[in-house]
């Protein structure tokens, strides 16, 4: 879980103010999705339970499942090693991408 020094430590100077956030289910280890947060978003997630992040094409905050009720619970937060990038570790309800599909890294490539 993130500590308050660690807190301290978050650089969103590298991403102009955001930092990207990964999204793990706590069940099945799938990722999920990427999305973005800022310090109101991460603030708010903390303070909640709920996973908020920052709309970069709506410039506004958003809770995860607040319209469609896909809702992401928050059970553990972590950060990297270089404290640019979060993980949030979430109980999914339903499906986390908004094409339907479980996951949003359903695109092979290889």
């Amino acid at each position: 879980m993130i500590t308050q020094e660690m807190l301290t430590k978050l650089d969103f100077g590298k991403g102009n103010g955001l930092i990207p956030v990964i999204v793990q289910d706590v069940n099945t280890k799938t990722v999920l999705m990427l999305a973005y947060v800022n310090k109101e978003a991460l603030d708010l997630t903390l303070k909640t339970g709920k996973a908020t992040y920052w709309s970069r094409s709506r410039n506004e905050i958003w809770i995860k499942g607040e319209t469609s009720g896909h809702t992401q619970k928050i059970i553990e937060v972590s950060t990297d090693c270089d404290y640019d990038t979060i993980l949030y570790v979430v109980e999914q309800k339903d499906n986390a991408c908004h094409t339907g599909s479980y996951s949003c890294f359903f695109n092979k490539l290889k």
